[in-house]
């Protein structure tokens, strides 16, 4: 009887010591995977910031509230509550306004309209810039994965740049 005790126990110790390997190996990928998004994420608003020193990104998002390709220039924050009260009005709780000292800096924002959601987000980018000019280029994205149906969406991004009185001119990727 002590035999067949101790050999049910060997086993069970077995199949739970399995277990307990497949569960850490488990949890391991899930941090592993976190912190790799994290790093790519971190990498890519490196590389943004040191080609686009202009403008910093404050924020992206897949709803904008508008359904055509349109590019905003913010200049106080009366206009800057308007669009975020635009794109708030189906959240709950709605995205905070950013603080923006507007004697120093402005707001540009691209829509690119609605899209399938396999695209890309919007961006930014200065392309030229002269003693009389500032030309930014927009990006509405290229399409990220094929196959299989996507959503609508309305994506936007949200970018802050220091206050200038150069003409500022859009011009859409080719």
């Amino acid at each position: 009887m002590r035999r067949y005790i101790k050999k049910h126990i060997t086993v069970d110790l077995k199949i739970l010591t399995i277990k307990m390997k497949g569960l850490l190996l488990v949890i391991l990928m899930i941090f592993s995977s976190c912190n790799c998004q994290k790093k790519a994420a971190m990498n890519n608003e490196e590389d943004t910031n040191i080609h686009n020193e202009k403008l910093t990104l404050l924020l992206q998002d897949n709803y904008s509230g508008s359904d055509v390709s349109e590019t905003l220039v913010i200049k106080d924050a009366k206009e800057l509550k308007s669009f975020y009260s635009k794109i708030n009005q189906t959240r709950k709780p709605g995205l905070p306004v950013p603080e923006v000292d507007f004697t120093k800096e402005i707001i540009l924002v691209h829509c690119s309209g609605l899209r399938k959601s396999n695209v890309a987000p919007p961006s930014l980018s200065v392309l030229e810039e002269t003693d009389e000019e500032l030309v930014l280029e927009t990006t509405n994205g290229k399409v990220e994965q094929k196959g299989g149906d996507s959503a609508e969406i309305s994506p936007f991004s949200v970018y802050k740049m220091p206050l200038t009185s150069k003409k500022i001119i859009f011009k859409k990727e080719d």
